[in-house]
């Protein structure tokens, strides 16, 4: 408090103060451990203190340690080539960052260029970073600063199922997102948008999926206007919603631009934005980031990526996602206040409500449920337009036994709550 930021908020009654930590394992200066479900906010993808990363970053550090993108190095060569490997269709041009709200930020300023055109569509309950126009994007208010902001941004309704009114069906839904993104154009914007900006599945939001159709009507529908379609990959990224690397891809859709960041690394600052050559070459301004492709970052994302590769995270998180969400839904059986179970993979989220029939959020249930989480020794994460869901993303490579034991703690919690 006497240091710091009041804004600079963290989980917990009494936080954490983490000391070290390994694997799926989190241990406090207290010498309590906890086993980290949450993974730094779906970041340390591989584990904390991977060994493969660990030692790139210190072979890294003792030769190179900055170069600015006044310079080329040979690992930032190569981590663009992994990347142009695994995204969708052509994505193949890369513009490296420090975060994602900086590779968000890049994203936007290209697709202005690209197409000439200035106004952009988000959808509401989205999370984008802390930057002016990062926050901007962002359609929760408590997440948003009190003043400032960038004007030319238009939100959306959210593609959330089970807060939609009525019983439609997956394709009736996605007719009726899709015709508000259109409705939003036609009436809020100037009818030139430059791009339509979605998390394919949002992480602050509450892991929100939207209905399957969706984003195949929301891409065509802003290429029909002259924009592009950017997906933000930032936490559904990198195999870890299951059986493909980035989540737009269990809709077969290939975006125009692409960002990420989070589990990229490790958790080294990186942010990464990838579109196809003919967009990349729209931007004809100078531009400089002091610290994007930084040699150590880059070199802990080559060594994250090849982890990544050789242990086909897509699989893994696919078969150890089934075994979360099976457990999640015996929870669900269980307490009448859990409202849904939702996400693909290893990105899952439980909403807490009153009671099903109404489905009013139950904030208060959820910061019990986190402060019972705490006593079992499991971090979890929350999200939610009202904070009323608790969100699992752990690392990529949690095995059998370790989500086992999770479950069991997050089981004991429940039964304490």
């Amino acid at each position: 408090r006497r240091v710091l930021f009041p804004c600079v908020t963290t989980l917990y009654q009494e936080p954490i103060v983490v000391s070290d930590a390994e694997g799926v394992w989190v241990r406090d200066t207290d010498g309590a451990e906890y086993l980290d479900f949450f993974a730094g906010i779906l970041t340390t993808s591989v584990g904390h203190c991977n060994p493969d990363v660990v030692s790139a970053v210190r072979k890294q550090i003792g030769r190179l340690g900055h170069t600015s993108t006044l310079y080329i190095t040979e690992n930032q060569l190569q981590v663009a080539e992994q990347l142009g490997r695994i995204s969708p269709g052509e994505l193949s041009s890369c513009y490296f960052t420090n975060s994602g709200s900086e590779a968000v930020e890049t994203a936007i300023m290209l697709a202005q260029q690209y197409t000439g055109q200035h106004e952009v569509i988000a959808l509401r309950h989205s999370y984008s970073g802390r930057t002016a126009l990062a926050a901007t994007l962002t359609a929760q208010s408590a997440w948003r600063p009190k003043a400032g902001g960038i004007a030319h941004v238009r939100h959306a309704m959210v593609p959330y199922p089970y807060r939609t009114p009525g019983n439609l069906s997956e394709e009736a839904l996605a007719d009726l997102f899709a015709h508000d993104l259109e409705e939003v154009i036609r009436t809020t914007t100037n009818g030139k948008p430059a791009a339509f900006f979605a998390e394919t599945i949002q992480g602050v939001g509450g892991v929100v999926v939207p209905p399957a159709g969706y984003f195949q009507r929301a891409a065509a529908i802003i290429r029909k206007y002259g924009g592009l379609f950017i997906c933000d990959e930032v936490q559904p990224g990198f195999g870890r919603t299951g059986d493909h690397w980035f989540a737009i891809e269990h809709w077969d859709v290939e975006p125009d631009i692409m960002v990420m960041a989070k589990g990229m690394a490790n958790g080294f600052p990186v942010g990464a934005t990838i579109t196809r050559p003919e967009i990349a070459e729209a931007w004809q301004a100078k531009t400089i980031s002091t610290f994007g492709g930084n040699p150590v970052s880059m070199a802990a994302a080559h060594a994250t990526m090849t982890v990544m590769e050789r242990e086909h995270v897509p699989a893994r998180a696919a078969a150890r996602g089934a075994q979360l969400k099976a457990g999640l839904f015996k929870l669900y059986d269980k307490h009448a206040w859990i409202g849904e179970v939702r996400g693909k993979g290893l990105m899952q989220g439980i909403e807490l409500v009153k009671d099903r029939d109404s489905k009013v959020p139950a904030p208060d249930r959820v910061k019990a449920l986190l402060e019972a989480t705490k006593k079992e020794g499991l971090l979890v994460g929350v999200g939610g337009m009202h904070g009323q869901t608790i969100r699992i993303g752990p690392s990529l490579l949690i095995t059998e036994a370790e989500m086992n034991e999770a479950l069991t703690r997050l089981a004991n919690a429940c039964d304490r709550v």
